[in-house]
């Protein structure tokens, strides 16, 4: 399985996005495209079907050797043998934690990843020992419409400043990629770019492109 420092192209099975296409589906064609790690994102899904999906996910990626990630759930992520858990401000710092250790279980460890809006966050994320971080949003996007853009600034800092991998996230299209490499990203997530694309596997090795 790939490690986070091995991986560039973070894409995703965002329950927003599949417009009735089947999970494992868009698994396979993310993975064709050349993802180098996939998460499951069900805002609107209850447990139960982000478990079911999870469980087809895994196998899917597991032919790859591409690491899953599973959006807010560890118990899911650990149920299923992903690589990764991802949570966001409000389900790690609000829900009281300081430490990845407090929810880590030693017996079934997994990995993890947070995401952060401002340097301040980056600083306490990273103090809190995650594998990855995420940047973002960077320019505005329908994934979190209500997210106040960070910026390229962001990206800039976070060049300079942090050493874990870290992932920018956000408005990444074939519009904006060039500035955002530009700006020192090397690692990118993206979302409604290559979900809502006419074909997937092509949007994601023209990203790959970008990327290689």
């Amino acid at each position: 399985m790939k490690s986070i420092r091995e991986c560039r192209l973070y894409t995703f099975v965002d329950s927003a996005y599949l417009q009735g296409a089947d999970p494992a589906r868009v698994a396979t064609q993310l993975c064709d495209g050349g993802s180098d790690i996939i998460q499951l994102r069900g805002k609107d899904w209850d447990p139960d079907r982000i478990l079911a999906t999870a469980e087809k996910l895994q196998k899917v990626l597991s032919a790859y050797n591409v690491p899953l990630v599973v959006n807010d759930h560890p118990d899911i992520a650990r149920k299923v043998g992903a690589s990764y858990c991802h949570l966001g401000q409000e389900d790690f710092f609000e829900a009281g934690y300081k430490h990845i250790q407090q929810l880590q279980d030693r017996s079934n460890p997994i990995c993890w990843g947070l995401s952060t809006h401002s340097p301040r966050q980056a600083m306490r994320a990273i103090d809190a020992a995650p594998d990855y971080i995420a940047i973002g949003p960077v320019f505005p996007t329908q994934t979190k419409p209500d997210a106040r853009p960070v910026t390229l600034d962001y990206v800039r800092w976070a060049k300079e400043n942090v050493a874990i991998p870290w992932f920018a996230i956000g408005g990444v299209n074939e519009s904006t990629i060039r500035e955002i490499l530009s700006a020192g990203a090397t690692r990118l997530c993206i979302v409604s770019a290559i979900l809502l694309s006419s074909d997937i596997t092509r949007s994601c090795k023209q990203f790959r492109k970008f990327l290689d």
